[in-house]
């Protein structure tokens, strides 16, 4: 039987896109305060923390970014099933998506404790950097089933148009990351492993309590039994068709911030990557709120393609673009207004003011491309909603690879402009990217208008 929230995703669909991402809104930037919690406690303990850490931020964007994406998968796959009113399905695929859940994060959790210290060392990471790096990268690898699940069952329930309770579990878990942050990394003397101790521990009881409202308590539209659980391949890949993509999209992003830092490394050194990595988790920070746009789009155009209503599948990316394009405009005021004092959020101490102005400049180059990026992403994840999951990956690869690196090459080693010139390279190149994407889109959202009306 349908309850509100699946009645939401199969009505209008700018009231759907609206009523869906202002919660996913709230529970990502929540989500995204952990990394500004960590970086705000961490600067206390110098610029060689700082930099270890971010010497992390790539392999971590891999691992969240696989969990996100197979939550995504889930949402897709789970939607879809609800447009076309089919129940049974639905129930399977988010006990289909929990098995995968759990086999991704042991086969990744493996992979990475194995590959960490080399991997590091190929960013350029070395001596107490190094091994700043390592002692916060362990315990985010070691408790890597938390953020799969934490992210995965978001996913389940954004699929079938529940937000709001996920999000209350996030406001629960962020208060408790904040309180446990200065416990672990000074009152118990972790250092830089506290900071990541306290993530885990907030992101395993927020996995816990969604897992209860799936399992147990059986209160969410699809009905998992795990008892009466039956291996579907054809299920499997209908949800790992979104899935590995959208995680691969991660992997790319990735991928490219590691050429970054090694550029950020050869031109700055650890005073680059400290003001890159300090300025990157505002950016990150900032685009949250586009990414709950573009979620919502996700829920809603798979809605809309499972119930093959072309009217509301173009509305429903069009509203997000444009919700996208405003709200994007807004964020980008704020940051480049008010960028020096942003920035002294992570240099508050005497070794770490000289990061300022730094720190303020990247943000006052690189936040303008979040105008356009507003249209970009939820074109990125309509590709996801309908089950086209590589054109969002290649949109990644356009964006991140194909027009910044050489953009950033262009600009730091032939016009010779060093970390502005990176700043440079990932504004423009993103920017042109995100408008072709956005294009590319309304073509794609044409094309299959026209499949469902013959």
């Amino acid at each position: 039987m349908a309850n509100k929230n699946v009645e939401l995703m199969r009505g209008e669909p700018e009231k759907a896109v609206k009523k869906l991402a202002i919660p996913i809104m709230i529970s990502m930037i929540l989500t995204a305060l952990y990394n500004i919690v960590d970086g705000i406690w961490v600067a206390g303990l110098g610029p060689t923390a700082i930099a270890g850490i971010g010497f992390v931020t790539p392999i971590f964007m891999v691992l969240n970014g696989a969990s996100v994406g197979l939550g995504n998968g889930a949402t897709s796959s789970i939607s879809r099933f609800i447009g076309a009113k089919n129940h049974d399905k639905a129930n399977e695929s988010a006990a289909h998506s929990l098995f995968i859940f759990f086999i991704a994060s042991i086969i990744l959790t493996i992979v990475f404790i194995i590959i960490q210290e080399p991997l590091l060392r190929s960013y350029g990471a070395t001596g107490q950097t190094l091994k700043e790096a390592v002692t916060y990268a362990t315990p985010l690898f070691l408790g890597l089933i938390s953020f799969m699940f934490s992210n995965g069952c978001s996913g389940i329930l954004r699929g079938e148009g529940d937000m709001k309770r996920a999000m209350y579990v996030v406001v629960a878990t962020v208060i408790l990351n904040a309180s446990l942050d200065p416990v672990f990394i000074y009152i118990m003397g972790l250092g830089s492993a506290g900071a990541s101790l306290a993530t885990i521990v907030s992101s395993a009881i927020a996995a816990v309590i969604m897992l209860y409202w799936i399992l147990i308590k059986k209160d969410t539209y699809v009905n998992v039994s795990l008892k009466k659980f039956k291996f579907n391949s054809k299920l499997t890949k209908d949800i790992l068709k979104v899935g590995i993509p959208s995680a691969l999209d991660m992997l790319i992003m990735a991928i490219a911030m590691s050429i970054y830092l090694i550029v950020i490394s050869m031109i700055g050194g650890d005073f680059g990557i400290a003001i890159f990595t300090s300025g990157q988790r505002l950016y990150l920070f900032a685009i949250m709120p586009l990414t709950a746009i573009g979620s919502a789009v996700i829920a809603v155009s798979g809605s809309a393609f499972g119930a093959r209503n072309g009217d509301y599948l173009s509305r429903a990316h069009k509203y997000g673009a444009k919700f996208g394009l405003a709200l994007g405009t807004a964020i980008t005021l704020i940051l480049v207004i008010f960028a020096t004092p942003l920035a002294t959020i992570f240099a508050y101490t005497p070794e770490t003011a000289s990061l300022v102005p730094g720190i303020a400049e990247y943000l006052q180059i690189v936040c303008p491309t979040l105008i356009l990026t507003g249209i970009g992403i939820p074109s990125s994840f309509f590709y996801q909603g309908i089950g086209k999951g590589t054109y969002s990956l290649m949109f990644t690869i356009l964006r991140e690879i194909i027009f910044v690196v050489p953009l950033i090459y262009l600009f730091v080693f032939v016009f010779d402009l060093n970390l502005v010139g990176v700043w440079l390279g990932l504004c423009i190149g993103r920017a042109i990217a995100s408008v072709i994407n956005y294009a590319f889109a309304r073509y794609e959202v044409r094309r299959t208008r026209s499949k469902f009306e013959n």
